[in-house]
């Protein structure tokens, strides 16, 4: 079976699927604290309408990550076309841009291995340290790194998939300062390279 099948998405219930995209050019797709906020509520909205559980995620300043399961028969490739479809036309109005704001569509990977499913979350966490954009996890407020390590409550989090996967909260802690300390992207990541 192959570690991840990135095109030709076949939207399944009960299925793990990676969605991210990035800003054209790589410029800032997120300015200031309310287009964060903005994102994540409509995140909140639409998870709920489209019966999806948000696993893992990360917002940064040029791109994001969300690490879904689908529950129902809602594709959940709709979440991504919903909620930054309206936050582009809100963005582009706030700051006067025209012209595309995304890379392109985004990108979705079927996750088809459990070992995936653990690398990415810790992955998707990582993010905002590997980038520079912190220099202490904990400082970032637009992941779920937080509700995953116990710190935060949250409503973007599956708490049955943490506490399945990572039951002891600062195992996932360890889990993912390991990754940061080897710095090496695992097999299960090459497609992100």
């Amino acid at each position: 079976m192959p570690i991840a099948r990135k095109y030709q998405i076949n939207w399944l219930p009960d299925n793990y699927y990676h969605i991210y995209n990035r800003g054209a050019h790589k410029v800032p797709i997120f300015r200031e604290e309310q287009n964060y906020v903005f994102v994540l509520s409509r995140t909140k909205q639409y998870l709920r309408k489209f019966d999806v559980a948000m696993i893992a995620y990360c917002l940064l300043p040029i791109h994001y990550h969300f690490l879904v399961r689908q529950q129902g028969d809602y594709p959940a490739g709709l979440i991504p076309q919903r909620i930054f479809n309206s936050y582009s036309k809100a963005y582009n109005r706030r700051y006067e841009h025209s012209g595309t704001l995304f890379e392109g569509r985004y990108q979705a990977v079927h996750v088809v291995k459990e070992s995936h499913l653990r690398q990415l979350c810790r992955y998707i966490h990582a993010n905002p340290l590997k980038h520079g954009v912190v220099d202490d996890l904990e400082k970032w407020p637009y992941s779920n790194y937080l509700e995953w390590i116990g710190l935060r409550p949250g409503e973007l989090v599956d708490h049955e998939f943490v506490d399945t996967f990572f039951p002891n909260r600062s195992d996932y802690r360890e889990f993912v300062d390991d990754y940061l300390t080897l710095n090496q992207v695992p097999e299960e990541l090459t497609y992100l390279t």
